[in-house]
């Protein structure tokens, strides 16, 4: 024993760790992966499935909002795009995937 293990403890070694098996190093990104897809990936799917339908049931006179916030009323259905009227005599034509929301009957006749 010396002066320098007052201050400082002596190191010793410690016995080896027991050996994981190859199965609880996988159980692990396995369930990971699972969790992140029942969290994340399936409710956007379902999301995206709710969407596609909306878009698919378009009609004239739907009331609709777009994704960027412009309220209108349907005017024109085609196979990709729709005509949305804004105001009087103010027509766009619009994507089907930008409308954000259909809106119920005579909801931008209370505005």
């Amino acid at each position: 024993m010396n002066l320098l293990d007052f201050f400082i403890a002596p190191a010793y070694a410690q016995a080896a760790p027991p050996a994981q098996s190859p199965l609880s190093m996988f159980a692990f990104p396995v369930i990971l992966l699972l969790i992140m897809y029942f969290l994340m990936i399936r409710p956007q799917m379902k999301r995206a499935k709710e969407h596609r339908a909306m878009v698919e049931k378009l009609s004239v006179g739907d009331e609709v909002i777009t994704s960027g916030g412009i309220a209108g009323v349907v005017r024109r259905v085609g196979d990709s795009f729709i005509t949305v009227e804004i105001a009087d005599k103010v027509e766009i034509r619009v994507q089907k995937n930008a409308v954000g929301n259909v809106l119920p009957k005579g909801s931008l006749k209370a505005d």
